[in-house]
Order: C-alpha cells, then structure tokens, then sequence
C-alpha cells in the first residue's frame, strides 16, 4: 500500500515528514533517505495499531502536484 508522505526541512537541521492520512503520523531525520526509511517504520507502527484495534488501514487518495508560478505575475 503507498501512502503519501510530506518532506519538510527541520529549522534545527535534517527533516521531519508528515503522512496526512495518518493524523498524527509524523516521524523525522538527518537525510532524506533516513527520514523516509523513519517514516515507513512509523507508518507500519501505526497500522499495527489501527489492525489490533480492529479498524481498517485508511486508504490514502490523495494526489500531490507541485505548481510553479513567476513571482513577477
């Protein structure tokens, strides 16, 4: 299953990321590459925690674009 995933640069340094179908799924490191590893780990804890309570992994839907626009207008 894919889950989508926001990468942030952390102000102190490295990164944090987001998984916004996930409320309250968050996880962070040094490298991009550690952060995501981080943050797959996070997320299979957090589906370990929705199957013991008997609920069903969220599917995630969402589509992320990015969108580029002249500050000159």
């Amino acid at each position: 299953m894919d889950y989508t995933v926001i990468l942030h640069k952390a102000d102190e340094g490295g990164y944090w990321v987001e998984v916004p179908v996930l409320p309250g799924c968050y996880s962070q490191g040094e490298t991009v590459e550690e952060t995501l590893a981080n943050v797959k780990e996070a997320i299979q804890l957090y589906l370990g925690v929705l199957k013991s309570e008997g609920k069903a992994a969220p599917r995630d839907q969402e589509v992320v674009f990015k969108v580029s626009v002249d500050p000159r207008g």
